[in-house]
């Protein structure tokens, strides 16, 4: 496809988000299920590792349980991607509405020192950026992968910081920034559990399975004597809106083992999921890089 067709296809899906944001979320949810409905009937390729990393996770569901954990998935799916439009261009004000906080909200603010908050890959990741800029004084920042479609890159970088209290370093580039950002204060929102490969990762298990897992967090959090505090972002029913909870920060993390710190990440992820299994993201590769000899997964 030519270059500016496609330019020209992304521009009008994301003027569409705009159209969308004015949408109540009473609206907004139902067609964000049916587009979930479309996306599992023709994304073959993301349906068939949805119900991969189901069955790797999940042995002891039966197939009908799986295939039912799937269809609610994508539906879950379909929701985040159109309720991008609130997150992108809703006003400060309809998003403080929206998202509601539970627990240690005030730490960011109290606790003087370095701080990571863990934020898991559930379908309101975003929800849990914004919650950080809408509801704690205390700035932050984070990493970034940048996108191959420039237009797509300009897009959601202006969206993550157009609340103002944001930094994002591409992953491509060096840590020194990244770290001087966080010993200057920023709190660092920190995603543990995607597949970046081998380089600096162990395999440790998620779900029993071996997986690639980033050792950052532990040494990070050493290195700077950061504190962690977990942060986990949940989407609620209809037009209910979003809830994100700040948990207790950690007061044994981290440890001098990283890889023993990253089993114990992996360990409580896992317990989130079972709290919500259908919001997590299992549309992702999570188990595409495999130790030396093992043949693929997917």
């Amino acid at each position: 496809m030519a270059r500016w067709v496609t330019d020209l296809l992304t521009r009008g899906t994301l003027a569409l988000l705009w159209l969308l944001h004015w949408l109540p979320l009473g609206l907004l949810a139902p067609l964000g299920r049916g587009l979930g409905v479309l996306l599992w009937t023709l994304g073959r390729s993301r349906r068939r590792i949805a119900l991969r990393n189901l069955a790797l996770c999940f042995p002891e569901w039966n197939a009908t349980q799986r295939d039912s954990l799937a269809r609610e998935h994508f539906q879950w799916l379909g929701r985040s991607l159109l309720e991008r439009s609130l997150l992108w261009h809703a006003s400060p004000a309809r998003l403080r509405r929206l998202i509601r906080v539970e627990g240690a909200v005030a730490y960011a603010d109290t606790y003087p020192d370095p701080l990571m908050w863990l934020v898991p890959h559930f379908l309101g990741l975003d929800v849990a950026g914004a919650a950080i800029q809408l509801h704690i004084e205390r700035p932050g920042c984070s990493i970034y992968q940048a996108q191959s479609n420039p237009v797509i890159d300009r897009a959601l970088k202006r969206a993550r910081l157009r609340h103002g209290k944001a930094q994002i370093f591409s992953r491509k580039e060096s840590a020194k920034p990244l770290l001087r950002a966080i010993k200057d204060g920023r709190g660092f929102f920190n995603l543990p559990d995607m597949d970046f490969g081998r380089k600096d990762a162990a395999f440790v298990p998620f779900f029993d399975v071996p997986a690639a897992t980033l050792l950052a967090p532990s040494r990070m959090a050493r290195l700077l004597r950061m504190t962690v505090q977990p942060v986990v972002a949940e989407m609620l029913p209809g037009s209910q809106g979003y809830r994100v909870r700040f948990l207790e920060p950690w007061t044994n993390f981290p440890t001098d083992d990283a890889v023993a710190d990253t089993v114990a990440i992996n360990r409580w992820i896992e317990d989130e999921i079972r709290r919500n299994p259908a919001q997590y993201l299992w549309v992702h590769r999570r188990f595409k890089t495999r130790p030396l000899g093992e043949p693929s997964l997917y």
